[in-house]
């Protein structure tokens, strides 16, 4: 079995916490591919959204989980030895191969089956974890320390988004 990755918070406040701090990174991942793409000032002003900025702190927070890769076997094993999570499998059965992330602040495990493309498969369960678990752990109207609501800060004309830092 191997595992990639770092990132399975143990509690949804530790889910919040990392999200949050993903929100600086996701402005500058947003603002030098704006500039990749040789995008003005103005342009930047009307298409770089805080929707924008959001998407990408999704998608590095996705990135960073924590999957393990194994075999069918493995994959039992682990299930048997920790009986507390809920199980969301998707595919067959009768595929040899495995990845799973565990999900503590949820006490929950998604896994889905493979057989050629590890890469795709990895890619596609962090994806599928953080829409069917996560998402609603970092964004459930938690309040931010100035009293905003979480996600509702606009991007400004610099790329800062308010109420992500």
């Amino acid at each position: 079995m191997d595992t990639e990755g770092t990132l399975a918070p143990a509690t949804a406040a530790a889910a919040r916490e990392r999200y949050e701090a993903l929100g600086s990174t996701a402005q500058v991942v947003v603002k030098e591919t704006a500039k990749a793409m040789e995008m003005d000032a103005e342009e930047y002003r009307d298409r770089v959204t805080s929707e924008v900025v959001e998407t990408a702190r999704d998608a590095l927070f996705a990135s960073l989980l924590e999957v393990r890769v194994g075999s069918r076997e493995a994959f039992d094993d682990w299930v048997a030895e920790h009986d507390g999570y809920e199980v969301r499998e998707v595919g067959s059965e009768n595929v040899d191969s495995v990845v799973w992330h565990v999900a503590p602040a949820a006490d929950t495990v998604v896994a889905a089956t493979f057989h050629e493309e590890r890469e795709a498969a990895v890619g596609t369960l962090r994806r599928q974890a953080f829409g069917r678990i996560y998402r609603e752990l970092v964004t459930d109207s938690a309040e931010n320390a100035d009293g905003t609501e979480e996600g509702t800060g606009q991007a400004d004309g610099d790329g800062a988004e308010s109420g992500t830092e």
